[in-house]
């Protein structure tokens, strides 16, 4: 599964969140610490709004290791938060689960705190720490991720691609 997961961040690091979307099961689900728990289908929309507002994303798979079974990942985005225009460089730990060669869970870690204070500045230093904000910025990303898949097509989980297929 090495293959998937560099596949994953590949597509990542080029914002292509129908690729994304296309290594998760149909049962899948992703947890993070913005998102909350997540369905396939609101996981391929996540990637795909993402994604597609991102303007100088960048992505860097600092190192996975994998069986058939499951998988670990380090990564590093760097990134505007567009929201406030600010420059944030993001490490993440993700946990993977697979079964038929696609991911069925996905479990992204990183520290709140850090993230809020580069992305929301002062109110992120001041508050980062209190599960207030954590609720404030959870909330305000479902709302978002809501809108976004009410748009046509947002939400659709494309097929696997076959033996061969990138």
């Amino acid at each position: 599964m090495d293959e998937l997961i560099e596949r994953f961040y590949a597509a990542f690091d080029r914002r292509d969140g129908d690729a994304m979307a296309a290594c998760y099961a149909p049962d899948a689900t992703f947890v993070d610490p913005v998102f909350g728990r997540l369905d396939a289908e609101q996981t391929g929309a996540m990637w795909r709004m993402l994604t597609g507002q991102a303007e100088d994303l960048r992505v860097e798979l600092a190192e996975h290791e994998a069986d058939e079974a499951s998988g670990s990942a380090r990564w590093i985005a760097r990134y505007t938060f567009t929201r406030t225009g600010r420059p944030v460089v993001n490490e993440v730990r993700a946990k993977f689960r697979f079964a038929d060669g696609l991911i069925v869970e996905h479990v992204d870690k990183f520290n709140f705190w850090r993230w809020s204070r580069q992305a929301l500045g002062r109110s992120g230093t001041l508050l980062g720490w209190t599960p207030s904000l954590r609720l404030r910025v959870h909330r305000d990303a479902r709302r978002r991720l809501a809108g976004w898949m009410q748009e046509p097509d947002a939400g659709a989980v494309p097929s696997a691609p076959q033996d061969g297929e990138q």
